[in-house]
């Protein structure tokens, strides 16, 4: 079979979400099918996960107008996964630590990127990139047998890349004051997070990886050591500090 390549846009989430599958086992229809599958669950897990939806679960579990144990097991789900990405951040990142109560929005959008994969590999998908709002998981390189090149914006100048990551499988995510302003805080003292101006983090599953990314922007240098963690052996991250344009990774 000649190889077969799709792209397409999901708008959902307030943004543009983005794939791009390529295959030499399905063709374009049988690709198309695993879109419409991802488009479906994307949607789903705005209705699910919505901070801005007042009949989300989300934001009826914020307002305790439901139990954890009455919400959909993908809510379940992502609220252990959280309990762990606090734990192993040491509480850099804290979804219950903000406005309004629990808001999962900087784990979610790498899950569900993770997620989508699984969708597509269903569909005989092969190469595969995803990306929602900055968060990409990726699955079998270019069609040519190459990684994928994902490039880093800088903070300030929205068409500078700064840095190229290789990545055959995995997730990276980026966090920063750059897309949403000053919108991330410091679950230690409640204030503007002020420990880095952008956090990328790669590493094998997306939603660990877009809350470290969230964590590193809050502790900047301060949280380097979390890298040298056995937890964290598959990780590590790429961080542009507050002031100035000097970059470092730990690793």
């Amino acid at each position: 079979m000649a190889r077969a390549r799709v792209r397409a846009e999901i708008e959902t989430w307030g943004t543009i979400l983005f794939i791009d599958v390529a295959s030499t086992l399905a063709d374009e229809i049988e690709l198309h099918v695993g879109i419409e599958e991802c488009r479906k669950f994307f949607y789903f897990v705005d209705e699910v996960f919505s901070t801005y939806r007042p009949e989300s679960q989300v934001s009826l579990l914020r307002a305790g107008n439901i139990k954890l144990s009455d919400c959909h097991p993908d809510l379940q789900e992502v609220w252990a996964a959280c309990e762990y990405a606090k734990e192993v951040s040491d509480g850099f990142f804290d979804p219950w630590c903000v406005e309004g109560g629990f808001d999962p929005s900087g784990y979610v959008k790498g899950w569900a990127a993770d997620k989508a994969i699984a969708l597509l590999k269903s569909n005989g998908a092969e190469n595969i990139q995803i990306n929602c709002a900055g968060d990409l998981s990726l699955a079998g390189g270019l069609e040519n047998g190459l990684p994928w090149n994902i490039g880093i914006r800088h903070p300030e100048e929205a068409h500078t890349v700064v840095k190229v990551f290789e990545i055959m499988d995995g997730a990276i995510a980026t966090s920063g004051t750059y897309e949403r302003g000053a919108h991330i805080r410091d679950p230690h003292t409640g204030l503007i997070a002020l420990g880095a101006r952008s956090a990328t983090v790669y590493g094998p599953d997306g939603g660990l990886a877009d809350a470290l990314a969230t964590a590193m922007v809050v502790a900047g240098r301060e949280g380097a050591y979390l890298f040298m963690k056995p937890e964290l052996a598959d990780y590590n991250c790429w961080v542009i500090d507050r002031h100035g344009d000097l970059a470092w990774s730990p690793k």
